[in-house]
């Protein structure tokens, strides 16, 4: 499978585990610079943070690498912004 020209590939079951704890572990570490900075960060936030900072992580895995290109790069801010797109709808329509 391809994303505008970057070849994907299957992250094994451990790689997936690896990219949910870093994830968590630097969703932490922002939230708490955010805390000790004391810049406002609501519940929504702070979900979209978590939901970024996941996808930054899983998309190592999977093969996309900002550091490779600008394609990379493309590929992870098109993503991100879906994501967060999709957050906020759902937002929406919880509120």
């Amino acid at each position: 499978m391809h994303l505008i020209g970057i070849p994907l590939r299957r992250p094994s079951s451990n790689e997936i585990t690896a990219s949910a704890v870093m994830a968590a572990g630097l969703w932490l570490a922002a939230v708490g610079a955010a805390w000790l900075l004391q810049w406002p960060l609501g519940r929504a936030d702070a979900g979209a943070l978590l939901l970024v900072v996941s996808w930054g992580c899983l998309s190592a895995r999977v093969g996309i690498r900002i550091d490779q290109g600008q394609r990379h790069l493309l590929a992870q801010l098109l993503v991100s912004a879906v994501l967060l797109g999709l957050y906020g709808a759902v937002g929406q329509l919880l509120a």
